[in-house]
């Protein structure tokens, strides 16, 4: 079975936000005051699994968690581990994680047991004290830590950048020598005119065919025929051993090739990133209709999957999400 929606892109690809907390305060994600949600409007771990279950069934083939940071949900192994186990036994054919990493070096075995083999891991920068500003008060050494752990248990790690404007553009070049030396991806993100913090997007946001190429004429880059099955464009160069992806929602729209959809901490099915429609999940379950019910509101929500998002920003004309990223996950 398939998931197809109006333009008839396959859906294959779920994203479910496990938590809108976290416990760092980049800036670019959420207020450094911001008001989390009551426990009781967050999806439990045994809805989260049978809204998962029903869109396995559909075709869904690949999972991914986020957050907020996944980590701090409690418990968050258990789901984990029942995931795993319908892996060979459903459509579900992979689990991943994205994570800013802090608590990698205590769970990283726990993941790789229970069949987490590639995690993504949010880091906008190497530099100590420049970390510490931008996630408002973390310690980039548990981020490293955790990285050694997970590649120590075997886990292909992936390192996710916000190019942000006055912030990291100076360390783009250091962050691709870095990572090649640890022979770790890296994906660089243009920022997502999503909910605003206290920082205006405006002023946070540069145009990645900018970075491409100035890079371009260092590295030489080639397309790669591999990709992850997200929207990144990864390229290799005869002077890495790494590749470099590219997610530019802006400047390069990638929505003809769209397979993913998102379920927020509260049971919202976003069906894109880029727009505020969505179909509620949570008072579905709780109000104990049957799965054949939950599919087909799956269904309808593919049919009306939009064809494209609806990110603007610039110095006129700014169009963004009534939501914080940390609400509907990375």
């Amino acid at each position: 079975m398939q998931l197809i929606d109006q333009y008839l892109r396959k859906i294959n690809y779920l994203r479910v936000s496990v938590t809108d907390r976290c416990d760092l305060r980049c800036v670019y994600c959420m207020k450094e005051k911001m008001q989390f949600l009551p426990r009781k409007d967050i999806l439990t771990l045994e809805e989260i699994e049978r809204l998962c279950d029903n869109f396995i069934d559909l075709g869904v083939e690949k999972i991914r968690l986020t957050g907020g940071e996944p980590l701090i949900r409690k418990d968050i192994i258990k789901l984990i581990e029942k995931l795993n186990y319908k892996k060979d036994k459903t459509n579900l054919k992979e689990i991943t994680l994205t994570t800013n990493g802090t608590l990698l070096k205590k769970y990283a075995k726990q993941l790789k047991k229970n069949g987490i083999e590639r995690i993504n891991v949010s880091l906008d920068t190497i530099n100590p004290e420049k970390y510490n500003k931008i996630t408002r008060f973390g310690n980039i050494e548990k981020v490293f830590d955790g990285i050694n752990e997970s590649l120590d248990e075997g886990i292909n790690i992936k390192i996710n950048t916000v190019v942000i404007k006055d912030f990291n553009e100076d360390e783009i070049e250091k962050l691709i020598n870095w990572t090649d030396s640890k022979r770790i991806d890296l994906t660089f993100i243009e920022v997502m005119p999503m909910e605003e913090t206290d920082v205006s997007r405006e002023y946070q946001f540069i145009s990645l065919t900018e970075i491409f190429d100035k890079l371009n004429k260092k590295y030489n880059f080639k397309k790669s025929d591999n990709n992850t099955g997200g929207p990144a464009r990864f390229y290799n160069s005869d002077n890495l051993s790494t590749r470099i992806g590219f997610i530019s929602p802006l400047t390069n729209n990638f929505c003809a090739s769209c397979n993913r959809v998102r379920v927020s901490s509260t049971g919202k099915l976003f069906m894109c990133l880029g727009q505020n429609d969505y179909v509620d999940f949570r008072d579905i379950m709780r109000n104990d209709y049957s799965d054949n019910y939950i599919k087909e509101k799956i269904r309808f929500a593919l049919n009306i999957k939009p064809k494209k998002h609806d990110f603007m920003i610039g110095s006129k004309i700014n169009k963004y999400m009534k939501r914080h990223m940390n609400v509907t996950g990375g």
